[in-house]
């Protein structure tokens, strides 16, 4: 892995892969959904959604044209943390996919009738995940656990926030967030580190900072977990939950351990619940855990789909398995858990999308880079003792977050949450 800066202090990591074709390369700007305030939830979404839509030197579908007729892919995403535009393509037409990247990032119209015409777009994609009870329970289980506002909020937005949005709010919140001290650049894949560096210091190094009366620090709401028990009323046919508590934030040297631990309770279909609830027992047919960090704080959870009868011996069944979790771990099952991550980490890694998001996260997260080898070493290191330590630490039956939806209610969980 290499580290450059363009000639205003962007920060370039690049890491050449042998072996492949392919190039991505990704523009990784430091704004999401947490930083934003509660009347304006959902314009990093919006944004996202808006720099696809026609530059001063391409309207829409040229860009879709332009990236189609080289094979290759143009998309974005935002996080609670972060909102990222990256392309993947063939070595050949490297140039050419910085060309669009940075187009789209410096020269988006962001037109009024666009804008109109997004709400819709986007207004139809909030009511499709609030369909869609395996997504949307995540957010509710957010909700719940910081509230509305930070890394509680949606961040889709709301119909109300979406609809209120104006050019000036996409202009401003632009003009703020996306600046030289707030974006990462990550390329990985077929390719020549001067090369790269050389081509985006001529497309992205003469942006200029802020001066500081225009810049708006971002200011991270303290991420208080609060403990609840929810229901969440909808009409379906199965009873969604999460079950969560406290986890560790991003550099956390914990991190090891709780992978670890997420692996051994419900990654994968060896794991605990997995066998326990879906083999053994028939409860329900999709049941995983899940490890979400962020700057500042964490969650650990489990997710699981089941029956408008059982979600009750669902829960109750995860957290006996929590319960018994310190007492029963077993040598040759932390060793079989070591095995599937590293696993899991080395085939995500062949991919050069997952080596350009890799390197842009630790360099936003870590501020340096770890090797796969030095990830590996990382996980080796972990002893039994270590995630007993997590378990005794974090797993606090009386400090954890139930999100149910669904056909559920409060009075069939008392005596077990």
């Amino acid at each position: 892995m290499r580290k450059g800066f363009l000639d205003n202090g962007i920060p370039v990591v690049m890491e050449r892969m042998t072996g492949v074709r392919s190039v991505s390369m990704g523009i990784w700007v430091k704004i999401g959904a947490r930083y934003e305030r509660l009347d304006k939830n959902g314009i990093s979404h919006f944004v996202e959604h808006m720099l696809f839509k026609g530059t001063k030197h391409r309207t829409q579908k040229d860009i879709a044209i332009e990236i189609d007729s080289i094979g290759g892919d143009i998309n974005a995403f935002t996080s609670r943390e972060n909102t990222t535009f990256y392309v993947k393509l063939l070595k050949d037409f490297t140039g050419q996919g910085i060309d669009i990247l940075s187009d789209i990032y410096l020269n988006s119209l962001l037109q009024e009738d666009d804008i109109k015409k997004e709400q819709e777009i986007i207004g139809e994609e909030i009511k499709m995940v609030e369909d869609t009870p395996d997504e949307y329970i995540h957010d509710l289980f957010y909700e719940d656990i910081w509230g509305k506002d930070g890394l509680g909020m949606n961040i889709l937005g709301t119909q109300d926030t979406v609809n209120l949005l104006e050019r000036g709010d996409l202009v401003r919140h632009m003009d703020n967030h996306y600046g030289v001290n707030d974006i990462v650049i990550s390329a990985a894949g077929n390719i020549d580190y001067e090369s790269i560096l050389r081509q985006f210091n001529e497309k992205l190094g003469f942006q200029k900072n802020k001066s500081k009366e225009q810049v708006i620090v971002k200011e991270e709401q303290p991420a208080q977990f609060n403990s609840c028990v929810k229901v969440h009323k909808k009409d379906l046919s199965e009873v969604h939950l999460c079950i969560g508590v406290k986890g560790v934030k991003q550099d956390s040297m914990l991190r090891y351990p709780f992978l670890l631990l997420n692996t051994i309770l419900g990654a994968g279909v060896s794991s605990r619940l997995f066998q326990e609830i879906r083999e053994n027992r028939g409860l329900a047919y999709t049941i995983y855990s899940f490890l979400s960090s962020y700057h500042d704080t964490g969650v650990f959870g489990i997710f699981a789909a089941t029956g408008k009868k059982k979600y009750v011996e669902v829960i109750e069944t995860i957290l006996n398995e929590i319960k018994s979790l310190k007492d029963t771990l077993t040598e040759k099952e932390l060793q079989r858990a070591k095995s599937q991550l590293k696993g899991n980490i080395l085939l995500n890694m062949e991919s050069s999308s997952g080596r350009m998001q890799n390197i842009a996260r630790q360099e936003i997260y870590y501020g340096r880079y770890y090797p796969p080898q030095a990830i590996i070493r990382g996980i080796d290191k972990v002893k039994l003792s270590d995630i007993c330590d997590v378990i005794d630490g974090f797993l606090h039956p009386s400090k954890k977050v139930i999100t149910l939806l669904g056909p559920a209610s409060l009075s069939a969980l008392k005596g077990i949450c």
